[in-house]
């Protein structure tokens, strides 16, 4: 067997290998664009250099013109996965330039099967022999086909796109691979030129064809860049294996649990943690089905809209949620993930954390309660404060009930006794009747200990509600309280009781401020106004002294009070309150005397019926 036959052969073979080591990595990995051109070369240099080979050793020139016309095949193939492979390897920009190479490459290739005995040669007059590597080789001889010009312009076109692409990358700083790589891809379009030239354009040509030669050399450089970069993958794999073994052990301490879904495949794998969280075994297979399995019916709808939402291109999601375990215990977690996504915008893998949170949960519970406690037991001692003014307030209409009770009783005793009188007696017990229930039912809604209930509330009404609890102290301490309410006012969203409490405590304190203040200057203003679109603003303005500056910063902190007899809960409690509804409480010194409470309420997403509120400037009592 000859040298040349040997070392083509050779070339065909592992360039075969070659592409036989890389077609599964790309079959695993179908996003391995690069991976694919470069299989996709390497079987296509086998194929040219089974052609070439045939060339070289051919008896005849017409056997010689058809392995040249054939070799046109895997040769475009060859340009075409070379240019592909520069695309996705080296970053390249000016695609439109190996597209338009590529393509007249291939428009070459329909003239190298319609003109002449191929894209060479018009016609063939002989053989010429040269002596390759100690064997006997030939080159045809002949009439040039001037249609080859096209194919030797694409080869050069795709030079310049791999000289552009070579630069481009060196100033991205990937200069290995632009000298390697891409310095190699330039020299070979270069060869491929000049041999074209020298075989087909030279009488008598000066050179046999060698194109196996220099492809496979090309075939070589990129196929050692990408082991190079398989085996820097490889030691990347090991690195990401310690360190997450490492965030492990880290997630452990921190009594993290920590998952991966494939959202491809439905796999899901977890660490130990997160599956003595969820009530799962070692051994268990994941599947989502299953996970959601164990998360409280309640909370489920709420998880799974999460989910979609993070899979339709939101990315990050956060979730508090309750687990219900094989054994029927409940425990709450906090759940922390991000979903991952393809080249082409699709969810492919989402990793994410869970914490228990039960413990916290539990505290935030007891804390709640407590805070509702310590609620009512401001409601009571504001009722205690007012029980003077609500004695007097329920006395009034029991004396109206007796007198009213004690004329009737009168006429009845008359012979002929006036029924119109006695009835008009009648109406008036009924009404005193009511005005007594509504004082009481007033004080035994604030008094009830009931958990809380937000709903949509007109504030026209509350503050209403507020001024009729507040009126008799008002008389009592000569004060006069002024509602101030625009009309069609947004309804607002809280608790009625938690709000009446907050406004009662302010406009007591307001009353106390005027301690001392001469009685025409004894006033209150309690107002409501939009504050943008999303909140309403509930002032209580009085006409006092004013709050002395070193004491407006701290008037909010528990167990601080000015009053000689206060405990300096009350404003601590209504912070709470309004904090805990979205709003925000805070006071302010007005010009030029007295100080303003203001608070904000969000409003209720569903508007109520508009309601007339109450006229500016109303007097609720006076002194």
């Amino acid at each position: 067997m000859s040298s040349v036959t040997i070392v083509w052969s050779m070339i065909a073979a592992a360039c075969l290998t070659l592409a036989a080591l890389h077609l599964p990595v790309w079959w695993r990995n179908r996003d391995a664009d690069a991976t694919f051109a470069f299989a996709l070369a390497a079987i296509s240099t086998a194929l040219v250099a089974f052609c070439e080979l045939y060339m070289l050793k051919a008896q005849t020139a017409q056997d010689y013109a058809l392995a040249q016309k054939v070799a046109q095949v895997p040769i475009v193939l060859l340009l075409l996965a070379l240019a592909a492979f520069a695309y996705h390897y080296l970053d390249a920009p000016w695609r439109w330039l190996a597209i338009a190479g590529v393509g007249l490459r291939m428009v070459a290739l329909v003239f190298n099967f319609t003109t002449g005995v191929n894209i060479a040669f018009l016609e063939m007059t002989g053989l010429a022999r040269f002596r390759l590597l100690g064997d006997d080789v030939v080159v045809a001889l002949g009439v040039p086909n001037p249609w080859s010009v096209l194919g030797q312009l694409a080869v050069f076109m795709l030079m310049v796109f791999f000289a552009h692409a070579s630069v481009t990358t060196w100033r991205h700083g990937r200069r290995a691979a632009a000298g390697f790589v891409g310095g190699s891809l330039t020299f070979f379009m270069l060869a491929a030129v000049i041999q074209s030239v020298q075989m087909n354009w030279l009488h008598p040509p000066v050179s046999p064809s060698t194109v196996a030669l220099f492809s496979l050399g090309v075939v070589l450089v990129i196929g050692y860049a990408l082991s190079a970069d398989l085996l820097r993958a490889k030691q990347l794999v090991a690195e990401l294996g310690e360190r997450e073994h490492d965030a492990d052990l880290a997630a452990e301490a921190a009594n993290i649990g920590i998952w991966t879904r494939d959202m491809v495949r439905g796999r899901i794998s977890a660490s130990r943690k997160w599956r003595e969280m969820f009530g799962f075994t070692p051994e268990e297979p994941l599947t989502l089905e299953r996970v959601l399995e164990r998360v409280h019916p309640d909370d489920r709808p709420a998880f799974n809209d999460r989910l979609e939402q993070a899979s339709g291109q939101q990315g990050d999601y956060r979730s508090d949620l309750r687990l219900v375990l094989p054994d029927g215990q409940l425990r709450w977690i906090a759940a922390l993930g991000r979903v991952e996504y393809d080249a082409k915008g699709r969810p492919v893998c989402s990793r994410g954390a869970c914490i228990d949170i039960s413990e916290r949960k539990n505290a935030e519970q007891e804390m709640l309660s407590l805070r509702h406690d310590i609620a009512h037991v401001g409601r009571v001692s504001v009722m205690g404060q007012l029980s003077a003014a609500l004695a007097h307030e329920i006395n009034q209409p029991l004396g109206a009930i007796l007198r009213n009770a004690e004329a009737a009783a009168l006429f009845l005793q008359h012979p002929t006794p006036d029924l119109h009188e006695i009835s008009a007696i009648l109406e008036d017990i009924r009404k005193d009747d009511q005005r007594a229930g509504e004082v009481i039912d007033r004080m035994r809604t604030l008094l009830r200990r009931e958990d809380v209930e937000m709903t949509a509330l007109e504030i026209s009404e509350v503050l209403g509600d507020v001024g009729k609890l507040l009126r008799s102290d008002a008389m009592a301490r000569h004060v006069t309280l002024h509602l101030d309410v625009p009309p069609r006012l947004p309804p607002v969203h809280g608790d009625r009781v938690q709000i009446q409490q907050v406004l009662l405590n302010l406009v007591l304190n307001a009353m106390d401020a005027l301690e001392g203040v001469r009685t025409p200057r004894r006033t209150i203003t309690v107002a409501a106004r939009p504050d943008g679109r999303a909140s309403v603003e509930i002032s209580v303005a009085d006409s006092g002294r004013g709050i002395a500056p070193d004491q407006l910063a701290r008037i909010f902190e528990p167990f601080f009070t000015t009053k000689s007899k206060g405990i300096g809960m009350g404003l601590s409690i209504s912070r709470s309150i309004i904090e805990s509804h979205g709003g925000r409480l805070w006071a302010e010194n007005r010009a030029p005397e007295g100080a303003t409470f203001r608070f904000t309420l969000p409003i209720a997403e569903r508007r109520g019926p508009d309601r007339d509120a109450a006229s500016s400037a109303m007097q609720a009592g006076s002194g």
